[in-house]
């Protein structure tokens, strides 16, 4: 439980005439399925890295307009299962919601299984995202300095211990108005990374997260723009680019989206005006 590095064997190949081959133990990032369910009916399964289950299961239910915050939460907890060896397992978080929630059938919502791909696209998922965030980020009048973003990604970096071992997790991290870095997680799905920030956000009651900068180590597509809106996060920063969806949907929900932070320069595709440019 918890564990997000492991140790293989591997062979290092060096090319050209001073090269060769290296036999090492190399360090790898976890991937484990994690199963989230919701008053004992199953909703989804992600693949991610252990550690911080109950933030990515909690993150994930705010992200699909599920639940609001930690108040609609009675109880989280692991099931114990067994592997295949008979060795007890932590990969199914059942979600205790509070009585008289009223969720949706849960049968009836879009498959859940979880890859790097949204499963949603087009028109229709832009308007579903807007009519379902309970936060008009688009009121939010915080402004922040290109100098300040910049120094984000720097930060963020610091705290991603993980990546640093293995080279093979995403980061995302949860910044101030004024550049504090507030949480960072990190996992092998870059929506797993959202969803623990957001997660213990919900549970620290910090919802809506007004005037914050919403920082991930990958690109930003669509489905981490939706998970900041309906986090109430005015501003989504990617180290890369962004998607064409994700663009539209930051210009119509009037979220700010910035890709390629990579100081000194950064690009701004929507809500520019919270950065003193032009639109």
């Amino acid at each position: 439980m918890g564990r997000i590095t492991s140790r293989t064997p591997a062979q290092r190949i060096t090319l050209g005439p001073d090269g060769g081959v290296v036999r090492r133990a190399d360090t790898l990032a976890v991937e484990e399925p994690l199963q989230i369910r919701v008053d004992g009916t199953p909703l989804t399964v992600t693949m991610r890295t252990p550690g911080d289950d109950f933030d990515l299961a909690l993150g994930f239910l705010v992200g699909e307009g599920l639940v609001t915050g930690a108040d609609d939460v009675k109880t989280l907890m692991h099931c114990l299962d067994e592997d295949q060896d008979g060795r007890p397992t932590y990969n199914v978080v059942d979600v205790a919601t509070r009585p008289g929630l009223g969720l949706p059938d849960l049968g009836l919502r879009r498959s859940f299984t979880t890859t790097s791909a949204c499963g949603v696209c087009g028109t229709t998922s832009i308007e579903d995202v807007r009519q379902r965030s309970p936060y008009d980020v688009a009121a939010d009048q915080t402004r922040w300095t290109p100098e300040a973003l910049a120094a984000m990604p720097e930060l963020l970096e610091s705290a991603q211990t993980g990546f640093a071992r293995t080279g093979g997790l995403h980061g995302a991290g949860l910044f101030t108005a004024q550049g504090e870095l507030l949480v960072a997680r990190e996992d092998v799905g870059r929506h797993n990374a959202v969803d623990k920030v957001v997660g213990w956000a919900a549970r620290e009651h910090l919802l809506p997260l007004t005037g914050c900068v919403l920082v991930v180590s990958s690109r930003a597509s669509f489905e981490l723009a939706q998970k900041a809106l309906m986090a109430g996060i005015p501003c989504l920063a990617a180290i890369s680019a962004p998607s064409s969806l994700s663009v539209q949907l930051a210009r119509e929900a009037g979220l700010t989206l910035v890709g390629f932070l990579r100081p000194p320069r950064l690009t701004v595709y929507a809500g520019a005006e919270r950065l003193g440019l032009s639109g």
